[in-house]
């Protein structure tokens, strides 16, 4: 099984690398002693976040979820980067392909499969729903630093 590989690391950030998308494959999530989701990788421990949980994950021609699921108090926005398929919220079926994104209640009952001829691979950011309020814009957070950035110069 595959293992993330940490790039860098300072007192305010970090970095990892799980390697080419079509190799998602290789990685493989352990739900429990007989329960295994091939081909997804969880980053969020590996890169110490304090706010959110990110996954990515790739499905195989007619494959999907395992199960239908939902949250307690997290949302989770899914990000298609390739392939195509379908979405199924409580019920609802649409269509979703790449460049879909898609934002789940934590109440929502959710599940996602490949409909497409390649593989599928997305991208699942969770965080704690109603976390951001009108403060929280990125104008409003965000700071601009007056320094000169000191990349390589050519």
């Amino acid at each position: 099984m595959k293992e993330i590989k940490i790039t860098s690391k300072g007192a305010n950030y970090s970095a990892v690398n799980i390697g080419k998308m079509e190799d998602l494959r290789e990685y493989t999530l352990k739900l429990g002693p007989d329960k295994e989701m091939p081909g997804k990788v969880f980053i969020g421990s590996s890169i110490s976040t304090t706010g959110a949980e990110m996954s990515f994950q790739s499905f195989l021609p007619g494959e999907g979820s395992a199960f239908i699921h939902a949250h307690k108090t997290h949302e989770e926005m899914y990000i298609i980067m390739k392939g195509e398929g379908e979405y199924q919220v409580d019920g609802n079926i649409f269509p979703i392909s790449e460049g879909s994104v898609v934002r789940v209640s934590p109440a929502g009952k959710r599940a996602i499969r490949n409909t497409g001829k390649g593989n599928m691979i997305m991208i699942c950011i969770q965080y704690k729903a109603n976390s951001f309020g009108a403060e929280d814009t990125p104008h409003n957070d965000g700071t601009i630093i007056h320094e000169e950035l000191k990349w390589d110069k050519d």
